[in-house]
């Protein structure tokens, strides 16, 4: 029989092992899968704390998660990347600059919409500002040739500025090249830090996608 002592630290071992359990079966967890707001989905080694991203898997197996991932691609946007896939090709391979990185960055800033416009004046495919297209000598941001020649331009410059540090280029092309120097590297803005996220993630996508 057990004294009622011992059975009290059963119970209390018992009760910390189900608070703990959940704890240390995330730690367990090695790759998550979570679909981002604007409908894509995107796969990570670590958990994303932001109300956005919604879970959509966690598993120690990373079998099953590219299948799940590429089935929110809707068809309309993968015809957009077809629609300027030609171009963006040879732009691209005229600078030397990753065809998947262009295209990621496309994806992420402008949905391959050659129309869109932000609220900061961000114009066209690749999304330039006004100085930015200036200094590629892009005279029509909503034209597509020009406004993509422009920003394979500003990411081969890019590239060539941070010795081909991928994330430093991609924060720069977000939030500047003063931010980074600024921080020594991927500055502590969310805006910029999840932008990182989507780029790589669209470039591991582009890397493989025919």
């Amino acid at each position: 029989m057990f004294s009622k002592q011992h059975v009290r630290g059963m119970l209390v071992i018992a009760s910390l092992i189900g608070v703990l359990f959940p704890a240390i079966s995330q730690a367990k967890t090695a790759y998550f899968l979570y679909q981002l707001p604007d409908g894509s989905r995107m796969i990570t080694d670590r958990p994303v704390i932001d109300k956005r991203y919604s879970l959509v898997r966690s598993s120690r197996q990373i079998s099953g998660f590219g299948r799940q991932a590429a089935n929110k691609y809707n068809r309309s946007r993968l015809s957009n990347v077809e629609e300027f896939a030609t171009l963006i090709r040879h732009t691209s391979n005229r600078y030397g600059v990753d065809e998947a990185l262009v295209k990621a960055v496309i994806h992420t800033e402008s949905h391959f919409n050659p129309e869109a416009t932000s609220h900061k004046g961000a114009s066209g495919l690749m999304q330039l500002m006004p100085q930015t297209a200036a200094k590629y000598g892009v005279l029509d941001l909503y034209n597509p040739k020009q406004n993509i020649e422009g920003g394979v331009r500003h990411l081969r410059y890019l590239l060539k500025k941070y010795r081909n540090n991928l994330t430093h280029t991609i924060a720069a092309y977000n939030a500047g090249e003063t931010a980074v120097k600024k921080y020594a590297g991927i500055p502590p803005y969310p805006e910029t830090q999840r932008y990182v996220i989507k780029v790589l993630h669209y470039h591991g996508f582009y890397s493989t996608w025919n």
